[in-house]
């Protein structure tokens, strides 16, 4: 299916639907705290880089960053393949721009019960071959109390092919480089600006 035959379907089936290489990937929507969480993260997301780009000194370059949820992210020109994260940081673009993966500094997602291991590792694989600089993730206690049980936060590595002998299967991936559960008052990370996120912003 190309963007354009997309385009065309009613759009109760687009919003549940992405594309890779022009095969339907069926995007299901979790329960109404998976869209909850996603929007507190973006919230809370957008809080500190408004304040990153208020804090540089005068005569320095601004940085510019936007926060979005549920936001289309282009790997192909074609628009033939591209995900949805449940909620992503960017650098600034026009009004009204598509966004590509070469703009975006974070995507994350929010795990539930619809997301698997097979299907969480292969969305990671993917942004990480398109040099998205930080991968998150919100894992939600399902069985529990639909709270968040978890928060991690990858970065992306590299395998450097002059180091092997033969080429890696991922040249491109995330490791782990912070994780906070509730017990934990704030999440506290350093990039892409500085982050200070008190669990209960987060938590209900």
């Amino acid at each position: 299916m190309t963007w354009d035959q997309l385009q065309r379907l009613p759009e109760e089936i687009v919003a549940e639907i992405e594309l890779w290489d022009r095969r339907v990937v069926w995007n299901r929507r979790g329960p109404m705290e998976h869209q909850q969480f996603a929007v507190r993260m973006r919230n809370a997301l957008e809080a500190h880089a408004r304040r990153a780009m208020r804090a540089r000194g005068e005569g320095d370059q601004p940085p510019c960053w936007q926060v979005g949820v549920e936001t289309n992210v282009f790997f192909s020109e074609d628009k033939s393949s591209y995900l949805t994260p449940d909620f992503l940081v960017r650098r600034c673009l026009p009004r009204g721009a598509d966004t590509t993966a070469a703009d975006v500094v974070i995507a994350g997602e929010v795990l539930s019960g619809s997301d698997t291991p097979k299907r969480r590792v292969w969305k990671m694989d993917r942004y990480a071959e398109a040099g998205i600089p930080w991968y998150w993730e919100i894992e939600l206690d399902s069985a529990a109390s639909w709270d968040i049980s978890v928060v991690r936060a990858y970065e992306l590595a590299r395998v450097l092919a002059t180091d092997l002998k033969v080429k890696p299967l991922r040249p491109a991936f995330y490791v782990a480089v912070g994780e906070w559960e509730p017990r934990d008052p704030a999440i506290d990370f350093p990039e892409p600006f500085p982050l200070h996120i008190p669990w209960d912003a987060l938590a209900f």
